[in-house]
């Protein structure tokens, strides 16, 4: 079998779902169908919850009212009135009951991470439905599953951590049985609940997780990703005119590539896949004859450079130096507590005989730890940086590829260069201003040598 998980702009209009039935229809394997919420729908749905917060009940009477609109209008896709006054029903209900828990919080101006959860919890809820109703009128066998009945979590509200054991005995109970029988099962993906029922979720982005999150439990053949575009890219098409498609990436270098910035894949997407090695393809359900990019163990042997750059903003720098440093052991060790103690991760890393910079994407806290820090050290900090990195297994193949990475920025300012561990990625920090400059450079140098195949595609196909 199969997992086929749709994001918010492949389900965000009639049409786009009557794609998704086309999509769904034309895979004769036995599937899981795992959708997000609407597009720009889980955004509305936090707005709401802020409107609460501040007590504005009229304006969240309002703003439900709107999405539940938007929902009802997507019932056209359901020709028979019977089914179709059905799934008017099931919305009617999920948006009556969303607004008055969203009321309630309003009179009480008082929203907590539970609630929150709750509340925007509505969006796959009702999109899954949506879909599922569609894929009956289109004259396929499938079933809505509450995806709450499904995944199960901690009581972290709003990045939930799944039970994994529990979760896969969920389902293996309640969908193998209907996927053996023949029937599409279809949920929702990014909601779970507690082992006491409280509604939680896995935070943004993770629909793609609950989708890995099934396949592994149910040892999927493979695990869909359908999205709006042709699979992951050698770089941001917001920053370089032409890139291209990657075939073929290895995990981990989907996953450096998520982390430092690539937005097509959750970084935790994979990690449930990783385990099983089940190949994850990313496709698009506007162009489904595209070949997309296919996630597996590894590459092709000898695939020179990178397979693409990333490009992460808004990221935070920080220096912190002493002579204590020098010769001393601990000292690293302390650093890192700081950040630990304030739940912020480190990006990049960088040292030196009296020094070491890091760089940080999440300011929450960034006041504390500077205070704490300044406690046995000096430290600056500077805003307004910029990731730069170049990702690919055949960095670690040929050292020149790295050399090449560094020699294609020359004259740019470069604030940190760190190679990884495996020695997988290539990484510079510089000011934002420059990022631009910097991921056009290295485009041109490893994936625009003129006409015809790259020289990392020409020896994957030979």
């Amino acid at each position: 079998m199969i997992v086929m998980k749709f994001g918010g702009t492949s389900v965000q209009d009639p049409e786009a779902v009557r794609r998704v039935a086309q999509v769904v229809a034309g895979e004769p394997r036995p599937r899981l169908v795992v959708v997000s919420a609407l597009a720009k729908v889980t955004d509305a749905l936090l707005a709401v919850a802020r409107l609460a917060e501040r007590g504005e009940a009229e304006a969240v009477g309002d703003a439900v009212r709107a999405l539940r609109a938007r929902h009802e209008a997507m019932a056209t896709l359901v020709q028979a009135p019977e089914r179709r006054a059905e799934l008017v029903g099931a919305l009617d209900a999920a948006f009556g009951e969303l607004e008055a828990v969203a009321h309630a919080l309003a009179v009480v101006r008082d929203v907590s991470p539970r609630s929150c959860d709750a509340l925007v919890a509505v969006g796959e809820l009702a999109s899954s439905r949506i879909v599922a109703a569609a894929l009956v009128g289109a004259g396929l066998p499938a079933v809505w599953l509450d995806a709450r009945e499904l995944l199960v979590t901690d009581a972290a509200h709003g990045a939930a951590t799944p039970d994994r054991a529990a979760t896969d005995a969920r389902l293996r109970e309640r969908v193998r049985p209907l996927l053996e029988k023949g029937q599409v099962v279809v949920t929702g993906g990014f909601v779970g609940s507690s082992a006491s029922g409280a509604t939680t979720t896995l935070g943004r982005g993770g629909s793609d997780y609950s989708a890995a999150l099934f396949g592994a439990g149910l040892e999927a053949q493979e695990i869909q990703i359908w999205t709006d575009v042709d699979g992951m890219l050698t770089a941001d098409p917001r920053l370089v005119a032409s890139p291209r498609v990657v075939k073929h990436l290895s995990f981990d270098e989907a996953s450096e590539l998520a982390y430092f910035g690539a937005k097509v894949l959750h970084p935790s997407t994979i990690l449930p896949a990783v385990g099983l090695g089940i190949p994850v393809r990313i496709l698009n359900s506007h162009r489904p004859q595209a070949e997309g990019t296919l996630i597996t163990s590894g590459t092709p042997e000898g695939a020179p450079g990178p397979a693409a750059i990333a490009c992460k903003r808004g990221v935070t720098r920080i220096d912190i130096a002493s002579t204590r440093m020098l010769m001393a052991y601990g000292f690293l060790r302390r650093v890192f507590e700081v950040f630990e103690r304030f739940e912020t991760p480190v990006d990049v890393v960088t040292t030196s005989e009296v020094s070491v910079s890091v760089t940080i994407d999440d300011r929450h806290a960034i006041d504390g730890i500077v205070a704490e820090l300044r406690g046995f050290a000096e430290v600056t900090s500077e805003t307004g940086m910029a990731i730069v990195s170049a990702v690919g297994e055949g960095l670690r193949r040929d050292a020149r590829a790295s050399a090449q990475v560094i020699a294609a920025l020359e004259g740019l300012p470069l604030a940190m260069v760190s190679q990884g561990g495996s020695r997988k990625n290539v990484t510079v920090v510089l000011p934002e201003a420059d990022a631009t400059t910097a991921m056009q450079r290295l485009h041109q140098r490893f994936f625009e040598p003129g006409p015809g195949p790259t020289p990392r595609e020409a020896l994957a196909t030979a």
